[in-house]
This record gives C-alpha cells, structure tokens and sequence, in this order.
C-alpha cells in the first residue's frame, strides 16, 4: 500500500491492513514464530488455499509478512512477521482482552436474564 493510498484517519489505515477476519487470525499465528503455508491453512480452520494465498500475498506487499522460499524439492515456504507484523501484538492483545470481557459480560447478563 502506499502513503497516499491511506486513509487520513489512523483507525482506518490499520483496518485497511489488517481489517479482514482472516488477516487478524494469520497474524495471530504468526506472532507464535515462522509457519509454514500448510501450518497457516490447518490453524485458519476454514480458510481457503486461494484466500489465504491472497491475504498472504497483500500482508507481504504491506511490509507486515515476510515469505521465505527455500530452493528445494518439494518447495519449501516460510511465513514470519516482519517487525512491523510483530508490533501489531498489542493490537490483538487489546482485541483478544476486550474478547474476554465481553464473555464475561455475556455470561453476567444470563444470569440476571
């Protein structure tokens, strides 16, 4: 993506990067190390090959994803988080506390209902 591609609002330029569903889980993932396409496919429970070839491909083009590619038979293919990537991990912290609580709201309106 480019500078003057971004929206003028910051909340609107991380949506634009990582505002797709599959997005945020292939970075969760990935905050855990290197994984490899397979790896990615098996944990993004059902994802596509082609949609997450595509959201690979896009997080690569944003600086978010770096693709590693091993000159071998079969081909080998790596996935890590570039440093950018990895200073996301505040960002799905945030989501994933806000998710938790929002449970625990949830399960306290049950009871009283």
């Amino acid at each position: 993506m480019d500078l003057k591609d971004l929206p003028k609002c910051p909340v609107e330029t991380t949506l634009a990067l990582i505002g797709e569903k599959w997005k945020i889980l292939i970075i969760r993932d990935l905050l855990n190390g290197t994984k490899r396409f397979g790896e990615l496919k098996k944990s993004c429970s059902g994802i596509s090959q082609k949609v997450l070839t595509t959201n690979l491909r896009s997080m690569e083009e944003d600086g978010l994803v770096i693709r590693k590619v091993y000159n071998q038979a079969p081909p080998k293919v790596e996935y890590t988080l570039s440093d950018v990537g990895y200073s996301l991990a505040s960002v799905l912290n945030a989501m994933a506390s806000w998710g938790t609580d929002y449970k625990t709201f949830l399960k306290l309106l049950k009871k009283r209902g």
